[in-house]
């Protein structure tokens, strides 16, 4: 029986679940690229990628992750889905609670069947049921829940969650993150809690009210346009202290490493290839 648990975005990552990346199926370009992605294309560098490339990448992090005592639960393949191997975005733990995600693309619902044979030994497993809503949108942060209100997850989703988690007893104010311009991907792409009351932000993207709220609950680290477009900010926090991020990414690690967090490193630059990258390959089911 699985007994999903999270309660941070730091905690020991006991158990994962990631996915191998597949054949890439998406056009980037001309008249039949949905308006969707043609807006996030705005915010986001899209590139075609080489899977095999992508999944020795996928293999250094599951490596760095089993070293650390991480169990990686490999998901089936979704065939003809580009961005399977971003599984954060089908579902997400808060508490004791898996919520299945509704994701707003249609090519992308295939990819949540993978979890049907985790879902069979599971318990309090919520599906919501108006909406959108993606876990690279959901963050937890002590006793909220934020949710990014980008190109991906609705009004809607968020009333649904909020439904949700109060019917399953899960005390948490769920805080709407809006932005200031079009095309966002997720929330994590500009904003990601990596300790206590520490983040990483790209503050181009957030309006001035919301930025003010982050400078009060968050010791802010900035990540600048380029940095932002090449998926910088989207790390993995696996431990209380330590942080896995993309290799390159060097004034962002001299940053984190000045404010006593251990650092590691793995070479994902093929998968960044498509706006993601540690935190959207990896979906926590039990942190400490």
């Amino acid at each position: 029986m699985l007994s999903p648990h999270a309660t941070t975005e730091y905690g020991t990552l006991l158990r994962v679940a990631m996915r191998y990346a597949s054949d890439f199926t998406r056009a980037l370009d001309g008249p039949d690229v949905h308006p969707v992605l043609a807006r996030q294309q705005t915010t986001s560098t899209w590139a075609p990628y080489t899977p095999a490339v992508v999944r020795s990448q996928q293999d250094l992090l599951i490596s760095l992750l089993r070293s650390r005592g991480t169990e990686v639960v490999l998901l089936d393949d979704a065939p003809g889905c580009s961005a399977q191997h971003y599984p954060r975005d089908i579902a997400f733990v808060i508490d004791h609670v898996l919520v299945m995600a509704r994701l707003n693309s249609e090519h992308r619902r295939p990819e949540a069947n993978a979890l049907a044979r985790l879902l069979t030994h599971t318990q309090h497993v919520v599906h919501l049921d108006e909406g959108t809503i993606e876990g690279g949108d959901v963050m937890l942060h002590t006793d909220a829940v934020l949710v990014g209100l980008g190109e991906e997850t609705s009004p809607a989703g968020i009333r649904a969650l909020e439904k949700a988690l109060d019917s399953h007893g899960v005390e948490r104010e769920v805080r709407p993150v809006r932005f200031a311009v079009d095309g966002i991907v997720h929330l994590d792409d500009h904003f990601t809690i990596v300790a206590p009351d520490t983040a990483l932000i790209h503050r181009g993207v957030f309006p001035s009210d919301q930025l003010h709220w982050f400078e009060q609950h968050f010791d802010l680290i900035d990540v600048n346009d380029d940095e932002a477009r090449t998926v910088q900010a989207n790390v993995l926090a696996i431990a209380p202290g330590t942080v896995v991020v993309a290799a390159g990414s060097d004034r962002i690690t001299a940053e984190l490493t000045a404010r006593g967090l251990d650092v590691l490193t793995v070479d994902y630059s093929e998968v960044t290839r498509i706006p993601g990258s540690l935190r959207c390959t990896t979906l926590p089911l039990n942190r400490a």
